[in-house]
Order: C-alpha cells, then sequence, then structure tokens
C-alpha cells in the first residue's frame, strides 16, 4: 500500500498548498493513504481532516527573531526541549507510518519529520514558496531530493539550481471556478461601480483595516469593497465602520470575518482588483484568477520575504507595491483611482497576471510524486 506523508509548519500558507496536492494525486487515480505529520494547529486539523488526511502530531520548537527577555527564555526552551522531543516523536511516528515518500511545505513544523524521514531513508520531497526560502528549508535543503520552488529559479534565492523546479505555488483549483451571479447574490453586490476585495491573510491585517476605515466613505463613495477582516478583528472593525460611513453607503461595504474556500471563489470572481498582504499562496491565487492587485507587504516577515515576493511579481507587471512604510491612506485612495481611470493599464495588469499564474502547478506536483512512487 502506498503512503504519502505531508508536513510542514502549520499555518495556512504551509497547509492550503497540501491540500492542492492532496487533491490532485487523487484526481490522477492514487486513493491510498495520506498522512500529515506536523505542530498541533487547529486550523490546519480542520482543512486536513475535511480531505481524509490522518493527522499525527509532534512538539515543534521555533526560533524567534525579535528580541525580549521573554522571547529568549522561550527559545532556549524551544531548543533544548521542544526541538529535540519533537525529533523522538517524529522519528517514531516516521518508522511506525513507514511512508513511501514525504512532502514538506516547510517551516519550523516540518523540521523533525524531514530529518527522520530522511534518516529512514525515504525521499524528501521540499515546496518553497517564496523568492527567499526560510530557515528551515534552507537547512532542509541538502537532505532533499528535489525542491520545487513557486517563482522562476533566477528569482529564488539560496538553492541550487540543479535541485530546483519551478512549478508555481500550489493553490486550489476550485479557487478560479467562481460564479458571478452567485458572487453578487453571496455579497449583495449592488453592481453599479467596481469591487474592491481586501485581504489581509487568514488572520487578517491591523494596519490594512486601520487605511481602510480611515478613508472608507471616501472609498465607498467610487468603489464597492470585500473586506476580509480577520477573525480577532472583525467586531471592532465592523463596529467602527458603522460609526463612520453614511446609511446610504453601508450598502456598498460587506466585511467579512473569514473566507472560506467557496467564499473567496466567489470573491475572486466578482472583484474588478484585490489588495492583498504579499504571501506567496496569495500572489498565485490572485494571479490564476487574472485580477489586477496591489500588495502591502508585511514589513516584519522572516526574512523579508513578503517585500522580496511583493517585487518579484510586480516586475512582470501585474501588481502595484505599497510597503507599510508608504501606507497614506489618501495616497492609496488616489492609487486606486489612478488605476480605473487608466483601464487599458488595468487590462493589460489582468494579462500579465494570467501569464504568470500557474493553476496546474498542483498537478504538476501530483504528477511528479505519482511518478516517483511507480519507480
Amino acid at each position: 500500500m502506498i503512503k504519502i506523508l505531508f508536513t510542514g509548519g502549520g499555518t495556512a500558507g504551509h497547509v492550503i498548498p497540501i491540500v492542492a496536492v492532496a487533491r490532485e494525486i487523487r484526481k490522477l487515480g492514487f486513493e491510498d493513504n495520506f498522512f500529515y505529520l506536523g505542530p498541533k494547529d487547529e486550523f490546519s486539523s480542520i482543512l486536513l481532516s475535511q480531505e481524509d488526511i490522518k493527522i499525527k502530531t509532534v512538539m515543534a520548537g521555533k526560533i524567534r527573531r525579535y528580541w525580549t527577555w521573554k522571547s529568549f527564555l522561550r527559545n532556549i526552551v524551544d531548543l533544548l526541549f521542544k526541538t529535540p522531543l519533537g525529533f523522538f516523536q517524529a522519528f517514531f511516528q516516521v518508522f511506525l507510518i513507514n511512508p513511501n515518500l514525504i512532502f514538506s511545505k516547510g517551516g519550523y513544523g516540518a523540521l523533525s519529520t524531514c530529518l527522520a524521514g530522511w534518516l529512514l531513508q525515504v525521499p524528501v520531497f521540499l515546496h518553497e514558496s517564496d523568492v527567499v526560502p526560510g530557515l528551515a528549508n534552507r537547512f532542509l535543503s541538502r537532505f532533499s531530493a528535489k525542491i520545487f520552488v513557486s517563482f522562476p529559479v533566477a528569482q529564488t534565492e539560496y538553492f541550487s539550481a540543479e535541485k530546483m523546479i519551478s512549478v508555481g505555488n500550489p493553490i486550489r483549483r476550485e479557487i478560479t471556478q467562481g460564479n458571478r451571479a452567485n458572487a453578487k447574490k453571496l455579497f449583495n453586490i449592488q453592481g453599479d461601480r467596481p469591487v474592491i476585495l481586501i485581504l489581509g491573510g487568514s488572520q487578517g491585517a491591523q494596519k490594512i483595516n486601520d487605511m481602510v476605515l480611515t478613508i472608507l466613505p471616501q472609498m465607498l463613495n467610487d468603489f464597492e469593497i470585500i473586506h476580509q477582516t480577520g477573525e480577532k478583528n472583525f467586531q471592532q472593525v465592523r463596529a467602527e465602520a458603522k460609526v463612520v460611513i453614511d446609511q446610504s453607503l453601508s450598502k456598498y461595504y460587506h466585511p467579512v470575518a473569514f473566507l472560506r474556500e467557496v467564499e473567496i471563489r466567489e470573491a475572486y470572481k466578482v472583484a474588478d482588483l484585490v489588495v492583498s498582504r504579499a504571501g506567496s499562496g496569495s500572489i498565485f491565487e490572485i494571479a490564476a484568477c487574472t485580477k489586477p492587485s496591489i500588495l502591502i507587504p508585511l514589513s516584519n516577515s522572516a526574512q523579508n520575504h513578503q517585500v522580496k515576493n511583493a517585487y518579484a511579481y510586480a516586475e512582470y507587471g501585474a501588481a502595484l507595491v505599497m510597503e507599510e512604510a508608504n501606507l497614506a491612506p489618501h495616497f492609496f485612495l488616489e492609487k486606486l483611482k489612478y488605476l480605473f481611470s487608466r483601464p487599458a493599464e488595468l487590462d493589460n495588469m489582468k494579462k500579465t497576471a494570467e501569464g504568470f499564474g500557474q493553476p496546474e502547478s498542483a498537478t504538476i506536483i501530483a504528477q511528479y510524486v505519482i511518478d516517483r512512487l511507480k519507480k
């Protein structure tokens, strides 16, 4: 019986590509046992269990790169206790599962599983989402058989070119299959002005939320907005929005805490432009849905990867980049108005996004995995 073991750091950016690859492997005829081994995470558990992936958890140590006495002590505990314990847990689980192959999305949660797999002579395949790899994938690259990368090889840092295969970032194919009529009904879209979709990642983005609230009345004079606020920010954003906008404009503002798969696909379909953080998953979803975008990279992301992702994508002409340091609300609003006053430029951004997006990425990886298993 063929067994495939997935692993990753536990965030949405790690888990959603795993879901996409697992779905494509099944579509290609492999209805075998899928396992996931990584740190305990409620969001990941829900997503993976829905895909009939058996979940095992291990402890995982994390290196915090910001300096406080609390972070220093937590780093010591993680390095001396959690990481070694997690490795022994992972070694035991990998031995019991006895997988034919490990597919890793990286992150600190994948470290123990990949090392255990390598020691037990299980082939390890990495996928790196970002232009600049994280510390875990940098370390694990020396133990991997191949490294799938999202961005072109020439743009991806650190890894050996001989090991890399540029395939894009695996997205759920279903994301590209929205229906405009369903979207209008789902979000109660009025339809008499351009629709802006504002995303802050799975946790929301406080700085983006604050900027939107500052200029919300002016934005709603010209645009209709679907705004993913993040679960923890939703009540506050909705309450503040009610205070700052007139009743006559409220029908054009649609705040949501979190967009599930069935909702995000409709939101992408109806949007005329997307405002987003610059995680690789978001960039490749936006590109696959052929939407122009304004990217606002997280300024303190590890290895500054979001800034580098944003500019690497913007080089192709499909997006504008606004760094947090320059995120003046009225400047952002004028940039929006500028873009929509030049439909030819927006249309060119759409075409460029379509050329960059690789919606078949998960299928390519799945086929590679199956070919390897058949050898």
